[in-house]
């Protein structure tokens, strides 16, 4: 029969196991990851707008566009994984991460068919995030109505 360790031997194994994270150097690789993600997007609305002659509204549309476009084809290609794996919070900027979130869920249960596959379990992810999202948006949206008419703010 095997014996129970103890409390101290137990910590002691668990610190052992314990993988060792550097919150400096997990920050640096998120702010590199994050950072050419908004360099590209910047990158692309540049373009827009100086070579295609494109007002800047237009190519902020397009650029969002384009971005959830590429996250969608890096997580068909299983490659957005290993960017966010690198780059951790990074990875997950708002837009990218939020296409990534309803691609894979798509991805992973295709084969269970269109309507109890992708239709079901397409929004287990993105499915709270677009709720909670919405209920924020309408209690600021009561709150700044009730402001207005107080005359709180103008």
């Amino acid at each position: 029969m095997k014996k129970e360790p103890s409390k101290q031997e137990y910590n002691q194994m668990v610190e052992e196991m314990t993988p060792k994270h550097s919150c400096i150097k997990n920050c640096g690789k998120a702010f590199l990851v994050g950072g050419l993600f908004c360099v590209l997007g910047e990158a692309m609305k540049q373009l827009m707008m100086n070579y295609w002659d494109i007002s800047k509204k237009d190519a902020l549309l397009f650029v969002t566009i384009e971005l959830v476009l590429l996250s969608v084809i890096l997580t068909g290609f299983n490659l957005y994984g290993k960017i966010t794996k690198f780059g951790g919070a990074g990875g997950l900027v708002p837009i990218t991460g939020f296409a990534n979130s309803v691609a894979s869920p798509a991805i992973e249960y295709q084969k269970e068919g269109q309507v109890f596959g992708i239709g079901v379990k397409i929004f287990t992810i993105a499915g709270p995030v677009i709720l909670y999202g919405i209920i924020s948006a309408f209690i600021a949206g009561v709150i700044y109505l009730t402001a207005v008419q107080w005359g709180w703010i103008g």
